[in-house]
């Protein structure tokens, strides 16, 4: 069973003092020359073309932020976004390592796949770059695996902030279906159970309380998720890996331990599995503390692998977790799902 991965750690893309920072991937640097279970292909990307990035960004945006990166160092929203001289570069490569991932599963090269990219993607929509995101780099591969034909995808975020890019990027898109998993109140202020009603049914909010953890995100996974990808039976899937949801992340006041992780992801191979002989492709988001990051990731991967999970090493949350079945049931019900 191959599997692949892109590891783009875009070091030009930095702020002093800003938590996405090419420190987040301390950890990660030594995976290629690292003894990992399976077998791994590592892929050498090629930046995304302009041709992709307009499949999904208009050319105001595109504009804006070469203008933007010509005059860095700059902050370009209130996250704060930043841009460095590197920016454009490092943001081409990140789009392009989750395109390469995507077709590496495409076009049969590997079962599943792992795109290890910086900077994020997932609150980059249509029009604006903005939470620490510049291109969008699931939406991007995404929207390259529709015009190579595909007719079904479905997206899964479990990042704890809302993906409010790729949701308002797919919204009309009825060959996509979209479920976010994330943390409510925090930024960007976006994803609330009752959001898009227009795509009911296909695309899918869930914001949790604070604390929720392994619990939690396992029901959703078997309640929701699940049904969801059930009931429409995508050709490849996608996640949107946000580590942030840890916790012991520096940003957020969710749960999930990295043992939590490793099974979430197992969820979810299972369901590629059975709908779409395997194919999943994993985005990196958020997650801002380098060695959790780097542990979490070691975790999906050896999911991916068939894996058992050898070390979960700051261990499950010392926080009570929330009882989220109310809202479960108010999603299942809202999204036909019963």
């Amino acid at each position: 069973m191959t599997l692949a991965c892109a590891l783009v750690p875009s070091p030009e893309h930095g702020s002093p003092g800003h938590p996405e920072s090419p420190e987040r991937f301390t950890g990660l640097a030594s995976l290629p020359s690292t003894s990992l279970p399976g077998e791994w292909t590592w892929l050498d990307p090629q930046p995304a073309s302009l041709e992709d990035l307009q499949r999904v960004h208009s050319p105001s945006m595109l504009a804006f932020l070469q203008k933007a990166v010509r005059q860095a160092p700059a902050v370009i929203d209130s996250a704060p976004t930043f841009v460095a001289p590197g920016s454009w570069t490092a943001a081409l490569d990140a789009a392009g390592g989750a395109m390469a991932c995507m077709r590496g599963v495409l076009h049969g090269q590997a079962v599943s796949s792992f795109a290890l990219v910086r900077p994020p993607g997932h609150h980059a929509g249509s029009h604006h770059s903005m939470g620490f995101c510049l291109f969008n780099n699931l939406a991007v591969a995404a929207a390259a695996a529709l015009a190579e034909g595909l007719e079904r995808l479905l997206i899964v975020d479990y990042d704890a902030h809302h993906g409010n890019g790729t949701q308002a990027i797919f919204a009309g898109e009825p060959r996509v279906a979209f479920v976010s998993t994330h943390q409510q109140h925090i930024y960007p202020g976006t994803g609330s159970l009752q959001d898009v009603p227009q795509a009911r049914g296909r695309l899918i909010n869930l914001p949790l309380p604070a604390r929720t953890g392994d619990r939690g995100y396992l029901q959703a996974v078997d309640q929701v998720i699940g049904p969801l990808a059930q009931r429409f039976r995508p050709q490849m899937i996608f996640v949107s890996a946000g580590f942030d949801a840890h916790w012991t992340d520096p940003l957020t006041t969710l749960g999930l331990s990295t043992t939590g992780y490793y099974h979430l992801s197992c969820r979810l191979i299972e369901l590629a599995r059975d709908l779409c002989d395997g194919k999943l492709v994993f985005v990196l988001e958020g997650g801002y503390d380098p060695q959790r990051l780097a542990d979490n990731v070691r975790a999906v991967m050896g999911a991916m692998a068939d894996e058992t999970l050898v070390d979960d090493l700051a261990g499950p949350s010392p926080y009570p977790e929330p009882d989220i079945t109310p809202l479960l049931h108010q999603a299942r019900q809202l999204h036909n799902l019963t």
